[in-house]
């Protein structure tokens, strides 16, 4: 955890409602290893506020005036691909969800969040992970399991024996984990590795398989049959 690494994120809030803005601003006052460096009260103040400042992170609303939260994540992640979007929103509707994952978000909340969870979502995003609530995780399972495989020539163990792409045994091993939804002190413990490890396990399939983040990586398992979608 950020806090208890001694680390501080800096993060700024993008909201177009005055008082709701001000009530996260004050929240995130009160959490451990978060600074507030600037609010933001349209997609466009968002961009500017992060050229200037160069945040960790930003909490971005997504129905905003004149550059809503999705076009304001995607002009940030293609200009400022060090810092982290996490969505913070009243809507979990998939219009809203899938758009904002597609533009470069990597964390996904909805205001009925506590603190702990802004914590732990602006942690995994700074650290690599996607910063999803189980809700959103659980829809995008579904979603992928909507979506039918690729048919493939050979079954799914015979992909295990040559993975795709390159992907050692290992790596294969742990996007099929990935899949099933473990974190990577999850997967560690499952592994008997260190977090530190995993981290680089997935570091390397992400960049030997083209993957921007854990929701590929999850449809590019179920794809190459490395794991199996729920149901």
């Amino acid at each position: 955890m950020a806090a208890s690494a001694g680390v501080t994120a800096r993060v700024v809030v993008a909201d177009d409602q005055t008082v709701v803005r001000e009530g996260i601003v004050m929240l995130l006052g009160l959490l451990p290893g978060i600074e507030v460096v600037g609010s933001a009260a349209d997609g466009d103040e968002a961009v500017r506020m992060t050229a200037e400042l160069a945040p960790d992170v930003v909490l971005m609303d997504l129905r905003m005036p004149r550059c809503d939260g999705v076009e304001a994540t995607r002009r940030i992640r293609e200009r400022h691909p060090a810092t982290q979007v996490v969505v913070l929103t009243t809507y979990a509707d998939d219009e809203s969800l899938f758009p904002a994952l597609q533009a470069g978000a990597r964390g996904y909340l909805t205001k009925d969040a506590d603190g702990d969870e802004i914590v732990r979502a602006v942690e995994d995003v700074v650290s690599g992970q996607a910063g999803l609530s189980p809700h959103i995780q659980r829809r995008l399972l579904e979603r992928f399991a909507e979506t039918p495989p690729v048919p493939r020539a050979a079954p799914a163990a015979h992909a295990e024996a040559n993975p795709p792409d390159g992907l050692t045994a290992r790596e294969t091993e742990v996007l099929a984990l990935v899949a099933e939804g473990l974190s990577n002190p999850e997967i560690a413990r499952r592994l008997h590795v260190s977090t530190a490890t995993v981290k680089t396990h997935i570091n390397n399939l992400f960049a030997k398989a083209g993957l921007r983040d854990r929701a590929q990586a999850i449809h590019y398992a179920y794809r190459h049959g490395i794991a199996q979608p729920p149901g």
